[in-house]
């Protein structure tokens, strides 16, 4: 629900298995309450750019047991002294808070790698969109013609062909002698 002018969470309904949230780019301000509430078991949330101005607001999150990822890059309570050590201390389940953790080392890029590979639902889902390898390319000019076109541009294209079809465009039977083989339609 990124860059969607969210103004509020009120009306977010219960996820109780969702893990990764990402809020950024908002108008979000507070009702932060609201996520330990509906979303217990986030453990990646990103409010980066949102309007996030102290760390009351940000408190509510301490309910979120399995919390390890937090994003506030862009709020406006980066700008408070000691803004990191006082997230570290406020929420202590957190490990990485604007993708570092308390020491300035970065958070692997496989954290967010692994909860998609970890998931074959995902995965799935992705191939579906994706669809089959090869799918459009036989839409390519280099093809033969044949077994991408619809039926009726099937028959457009072979209406030339006095050898396949009779005197009203019907498809007719090869003789086998013509072809040297036989062939079954």
């Amino acid at each position: 629900m990124a860059k969607v002018e969210l103004t509020s969470l009120a009306k977010l309904p219960t996820l109780s298995k969702l893990r990764k949230l990402e809020l950024s780019d908002n108008i979000i301000s507070g009702g932060l309450e609201v996520l330990a509430e509906r979303c217990p078991n986030l453990t990646y949330l990103n409010l980066s750019g949102n309007k996030i101005k102290d760390l009351g607001t940000v408190e509510a999150l301490q309910n979120l047991k399995n919390l390890k990822s937090l994003d506030l890059f862009n709020c406006e309570i980066t700008n408070l002294e000691d803004y990191r050590d006082s997230i570290f201390e406020l929420l202590q389940q957190i490990t990485y808070l604007d993708g570092f953790d308390q020491e300035d080392n970065e958070a692997p890029d496989s954290e967010d790698d692994d909860d998609e590979e970890g998931d074959e639902d995902d995965d799935d889902e992705d191939e579906d969109e994706a669809g089959p390898p090869g799918e459009y390319e036989e839409e390519d000019d280099d093809d033969d013609g044949g077994s991408d076109l619809g039926e009726g541009e099937e028959e457009e294209e072979d209406e030339d062909d006095d050898d396949d079809y009779g005197v009203r465009g019907e498809k007719r039977k090869r003789d086998p002698e013509d072809e040297g083989e036989e062939e079954d339609d």
